[in-house]
């Protein structure tokens, strides 16, 4: 404070009119400038006030008084004064001299950051040429702290943890309104940088300024090392309590008054991850911040509110504690029911790639707590493939907790049988397909990976089934031919007649796509259950568990029976947002007993549900107004009816929606029942859409198989030879001819069910 005070009025003293400048006493960029017209100085140096004012950073009254009363001078004092009046907030002065070069020197201000926040400081621009442009800002400091994924298997890390170490801050211009984007081309005028720290003690930065390429002047002038004291901020202790007074988990996400999100997220390494806004805390964690007021918005998942409040971080403590009250709307675990998402990735896609290949398990393990997922499944695959593959030790990972199981198994994406389809291979013995150590050596189709799954106990699927399943129509079912040119339940049209497929999954495509296939092949007798997933942090970025899967269990929550219940359809998926619990036909519940009622003859069966939804008081039009296909793709908003606040519940027969319930989507949870006439065999089942769907149960009436369909059998048959036409060519010649009578054999299959079938 004292250097900066001697500086300032040392600058001061060096342009009060009449004084002789010592040559010894400034460099070229800080003396004094003379000759500028003073009305646009005035007018631009009165934008820089409001400016400051704006970012929480004002001139003291003293000195916006001084500088009104300069202001009112004659020309010469007045350009002075103002001067004299802004020099202690000056850190950087930039000369841009006649040939447009750029030099740039140390100011009277401290050099003063604070840890986790920003300070603002001012750039006198000294600018001869007239320069219009840009003024530009880096530091080496500044540079990224992270490397997002390129999808190498094995990438070679190219930011060390000493650059880490070294990229300590972040720093912007403000270049918003008032201000204008570009220096004005006036003789001087002022502009505002920005910077934030990383760290609390000393640290030493490299600061450049350019008006445009070539404009550096020579010798490295345009560049100012200076030592800068970040002070430490306050410590925030963040008390979590659930809606039962117990400490919990949840997601905290905090904007300073001008909506700047903390910690910054270029500044971020894990567990909190950069691509959010959000940060996770357990109940008596810490976050930083600096003194100032803060709006704060945290929850916990889907069944939880979204609730917000205002706190203000107090100036002169270390440290102070604010403690949040956790609100429930809907509790599926304690009516049996446990939400999974068994397709989230710990790298590749939004993660990073350096300086971790990915992140860790404990991150991990966060972020499933602080969206209250009680399983989550994360999928090693191609990115970084052979470092996060160690984590992978075919158990439930000891980061467990309670009813929050973490579990690592294998997407099979990257791998060279992706493009028939990405498979979720979950409860592994072995990550390793026999006979291979590289991930080039696996197979090139999807069946014989299937089958190795589920010979060694796994329960195996269809990664986001959608792609490659898109059609122009909103019609489900639909009969149109998708192309089967993509990455999802593409050759699951072949394999779930050859038994190898337990699940295929939903919420993170269109909704239409997933289903229309899933519809069709049940129409044709199969009994495929669905999954929810997010494919976190890929197709969703936002939070894992976007997508779920709900499964009933009976007692406490245990891995091997979550995914025997994901296998068995005890089950419903969806956003979370909206829940059908106990779906049953007559006294038999879904996904007990095969899910299969016998009838002797045609007759009458009673549908029964519990359902609750949730949607806000005021309608999103700007959500309900996008297409089907346009993320997010399953969202109870997208259910609403018109203005009200109410949903449908629709009973699905044979893929087609034959009766209707509203209901207020207020969280209260409702009893649901109807009774249905079913003249043939058929598989039954439960939605709101595109929010939640309810696996089949299968009624068998007179001991016949479901055949519902002949169009269906027909969609099928046809789509096995569109999904031949688009793999073939990617398949190894020494896998060709068991492939080819792999797909010869679906056909043969559907061929009969067709004959069995009538429309």
């Amino acid at each position: 404070m004292r250097r900066r005070n001697a500086l300032a009025a040392l600058f001061l003293l060096l342009i009060l009119p009449g004084f002789q400048t010592p040559s010894w006493a400034l460099p070229d960029e800080l003396k004094p400038v003379e000759k500028v017209a003073l009305q646009p100085l005035v007018a631009q140096v009165r934008r820089v006030k409001e400016a400051l004012n704006y970012i929480g950073r004002p001139l003291s009254a003293a000195e916006s008084s001084s500088l009104d009363a300069a202001f009112e001078k004659g020309a010469e004092a007045a350009v002075a004064g103002i001067q004299g009046v802004l020099a202690p907030h000056v850190l950087f002065a930039v000369h841009i001299n006649p040939e447009s070069r750029v030099k740039v020197a140390r100011g009277p201000a401290a050099a003063e950051c604070i840890q986790q926040g920003w300070r603002a400081f001012l750039v006198r621009v000294h600018n001869e040429a007239g320069v219009t442009a840009a003024l530009k800002v880096a530091s080496p400091n500044a540079r990224p702290l992270y490397k997002r994924s390129t999808s190498a298997a094995d990438p070679k890390v190219s930011i060390s943890q000493g650059q880490v170490g070294d990229r300590w801050m972040d720093i912007q211009t403000f270049d918003s309104r008032p201000l204008n984007k570009t220096l004005s081309g006036l003789g001087l005028e002022y502009r505002i940088v920005e910077l934030y720290s990383r760290d609390a003690g000393k640290r030493e930065a490299k600061v450049e300024f350019n008006v445009g390429q070539g404009t550096q002047d020579l010798g490295f002038r345009n560049e100012v090392n200076i030592l800068f004291d970040c002070i430490p901020s306050t410590e925030v202790v963040l008390g979590v309590h659930d809606y039962d007074g117990k400490p919990s988990s949840a997601s905290f996400v905090i904007r300073d008054e001008r909506g700047r999100v903390y910690p910054h997220n270029s500044r971020r390494l894990e567990p909190d991850f950069f691509f959010h806004a959000q940060i996770y805390r357990h109940h008596g964690e810490s976050v930083y911040l600096p003194p100032g007021k803060y709006s704060i918005e945290y929850g916990r998942g889907p069944e939880y509110y979204r609730d917000r409040r205002e706190i203000t971080v107090p100036v002169g403590q270390k440290t102070c504690r604010e403690d949040f009250k956790l609100r429930r709307w809907f509790h599926a675990k304690k009516l049996g029911w446990y939400s999974g998402d068994h397709h989230i990735h710990a790298a590749g896609c939004a993660h990073y790639e350096s300086p971790s290949e990915g992140v860790t398990p404990k991150s991990m393990m966060r972020h499933i707590l602080g969206e209250d997922l009680n399983v989550g499944c994360v999928l090693s695959w191609g990115p970084c493939w052979y470092f996060q593959k160690q984590f992978f030790d075919g158990r439930v990972s000891d980061l467990s907790k309670g009813d929050y199981l973490m579990r690592y198994d294998v997407e099979v994406s990257g791998f060279p049988s992706s493009h028939a389809g990405h498979l979720c291979l979950l409860r592994l013995k072995e990550d390793d397909y026999p006979g291979t150590t590289k991930i080039e050596e696996w197979p090139t189709w999807d069946l014989p990976v299937l089958a190795w799954g589920k010979r060694q106990g796994g329960v195996v699927g269809f990664s986001h089934s959608g792609w490659g399943l898109n059609v122009n129509t909103a019609e489900l079912p639909n009969y149109v031919i998708p192309p089967f040119n993509s990455i999802g339940a593409n050759e699951y049209i072949v394999d779930v007649v050859h038994g190898v497929v337990d699940f295929i999954s939903t919420v993170d495509t269109p909704y239409v796509w997933e289903l229309n296939i899933w519809y069709h092949t049940l129409n044709c007798g199969f009994r495929t259950r669905v999954s929810g997933e997010t494919d976190f942090p890929c197709i969703y970025g936002e939070r894992v568990g976007l997508g779920r899967v709900y499964c009933k269990l009976d007692g406490k929550l245990d891995f091997d029976r979550f995914c025997e219940e994901l296998k068995n359809g005890r089950s419903y998926v969806g956003d979370g947002r909206s829940h059908l619990v106990d779906f049953k036909v007559g006294s038999l519940e879904v996904g007990t007993r095969g899910s299969e009622v016998r009838l002797d003859k045609p007759g009458k069966v009673r549908i029964s549900a519990g359902v609750a939804a949730l949607l806000d008081e005021k309608p999103n039009p700007d959500l309900r107004g996008r297409p089907y296909s346009q993320k997010p793709y399953w969202h109870i908003e997208r259910a609403r009816l018109g203005e009200t606040r109410k949903v449908p519940v629709e009973v699905v027969v044979n893929g087609e929606p034959v009766l209707r319930k509203e209901i207020i989507a207020d969280g209260t949870l409702r009893d649901f029942s109807a009774e249905l006439e079913l003249k043939k065999s058929s598989w039954v089942a439960l939605r709101i859409l595109p929010s939640a769907h309810t696996n089949p149960i299968f009624v068998i009436v007179d001991g016949k198989p479901i055949r519902a369909s002949a169009k269906s059998a027909r969609w099928c048959l046809e789509s096995v030879d569109q999904c031949w036409s688009q793999k073939k060519g990617r398949i190894r010649k020494s896998e060709l001819e068991v492939a080819a009578k792999a797909y010869e054999e679906a056909r043969q299959a559907y061929r009969k069910i067709l004959s069995e079938s009538s429309d």
